[in-house]
């Protein structure tokens, strides 16, 4: 087991203390954006939290609204997911976690945002 934690949060990004990111990513078009919205969180959400980024386990997917990362132990952490367009465009949307070199895993997270238009 793999044991890490959350170092640092950014609007667009989670940081973990073995150099794994969390993102979320969408192609963008014209009139649309879909996206994690991590910017109601802040470091001390994560205090005592370990996370297994191993495990495709790591996380819940809530349709409708976002993720709930799961901690080994401890309480989940909830990201709401959120999309717009006028229809006309692709609503994909994908969970990312990478170290930037050889750790790569993408999960589609399409039908956990809350969309708009």
């Amino acid at each position: 087991m793999n044991k890490t934690r959350v170092v640092k949060v950014l609007s667009s990004e989670l940081e973990f203390e073995n150099g794994v990111t969390l993102v979320s990513a969408h192609d963008q078009d014209c009139c649309e954006s879909h996206y994690l919205d991590l910017t109601d969180l802040n470091l001390s959400d994560f205090d005592g939290l370990e996370f297994d980024l191993t495990s495709d386990d790591f996380f819940e997917r809530i349709d409708g609204f976002g993720i709930a990362l799961k901690p080994l132990m401890g309480h989940p952490v909830r990201i709401p997911g959120h999309g717009n367009n006028n229809g006309y465009y692709s609503s994909q949307l994908d969970l990312i976690l990478s170290d930037g070199k050889d750790f790569r895993k993408v999960f589609d997270i399409t039908e956990c945002q809350d969309i708009q238009g």
